[in-house]
């Protein structure tokens, strides 16, 4: 399974998981059936409050898994339409992160727990 990880800085498996997916700075995509480590730079970064477009901010790349600590509703949406899971990070590392989804302890991320956006408050992690 390919399990992308937002990042802020490109350090590999000791990279700490970042707070939102669509302003993430890069992701780090771990291949866990042969423990192959990617770093790409995001290629949305710099867009309008809700309109992340994900699969431009991965460069196309295809993943199954998204695991990060924020993300909001419209990103949310698009990556469940194109059949990519997310879950809610736990504090700490891609290699942390990547034995929780290994034990399958993460949890999906819930639309009712999405970002709304930082101006008014409207996070829910």
């Amino acid at each position: 399974m390919k399990v992308c990880f937002p990042v802020e800085l490109l350090k590999g498996l000791e990279s700490q998981v970042f707070g939102h997916f669509g302003s993430a700075p890069g992701f780090v995509i771990v291949d866990t059936d042969t423990n192959s480590v990617e770093e790409i730079n995001n290629g949305d970064a710099h867009h309008e409050h809700g309109m992340c477009q994900p699969m431009k901010a991965l460069g196309g790349r295809r993943v199954d898994a998204i695991v990060v600590g924020g993300i909001g509703r419209g990103a949310l949406m698009k990556l469940r339409a194109e059949g990519v899971k997310v879950y809610r990070a736990a504090m700490g590392t891609v290699e942390e992160n990547t034995g929780l989804i290994r034990k399958e302890v993460l949890p999906e991320f819930d639309p009712a727990f999405v970002c709304a956006g930082h101006s008014g408050g409207g996070c829910a992690h």
